[in-house]
């Protein structure tokens, strides 16, 4: 069976991809589909990880309090950009620093989770313990907004309940929103 940590990383490589692929995008459509698909990725994946993962960490986890404020306060700064990048046009020149300065932080972060966090949690955890942390995970997913919100709460309960406020709005917007179609899109 797959564990927490493991959907994590699969989450990190499809954002990682969504960045490539803005990257390398050669239309201002291109680039507006796929800035709609990162901002759909990390707004559910943040979610997620504050909802479930962090007080995980807090629970299992002798220094877990103070990893999840770090990594709460690392995920603000990340929402506070994503933000900012979730309104631009593609054509506007804000629009290439703007996720450049994004992906260079989510990706430190990125980094220190997947090679210190989930380690470390994983080892506090029993399989079924991490099992039923990714059933958790993936529901906090289906459930949470699919755009940032950086002034909503960044804990539970009231996390949770922001985010069935703001998810509705969300996803009544994201019906009117260009995603990439299937065919461009990489499996990884």
């Amino acid at each position: 069976m797959i564990r927490v940590s493991e959907a994590i990383k699969r989450d990190h490589r499809e954002l990682e991809e969504c960045y490539y692929n803005i990257q390398n995008a050669t239309s201002d459509d291109e680039k507006t589909r796929w800035q709609n698909q990162f901002t759909w990725e990390l707004a559910r994946h943040s979610v997620g990880e504050e909802l479930i993962v962090y007080p995980a960490m807090e629970k299992h986890l002798p220094d877990g309090k103070d990893m999840a404020d770090k990594d709460r306060k690392e995920h603000q700064k990340v929402k506070e950009q994503l933000y900012v990048f979730q309104s631009l046009k593609s054509s506007d020149p804000k629009f290439k620093p703007t996720i450049e300065a994004l992906w260079a932080d989510l990706s430190d972060h990125i980094k220190e989770e997947e090679e210190h966090d989930l380690i470390l949690l994983e080892k506090a955890l029993e399989e079924t313990d991490s099992e039923d942390l990714l059933q958790n995970f993936n529901r906090a997913k289906m459930f949470a907004p699919t755009r940032s919100h950086p002034s909503a709460p960044d804990k539970p309960p009231f996390e949770t309940a922001a985010g069935l406020l703001a998810a509705p709005i969300d996803r009544l917007k994201d019906l009117f929103s260009k995603f990439p179609k299937q065919e461009h899109s990489r499996k990884a």
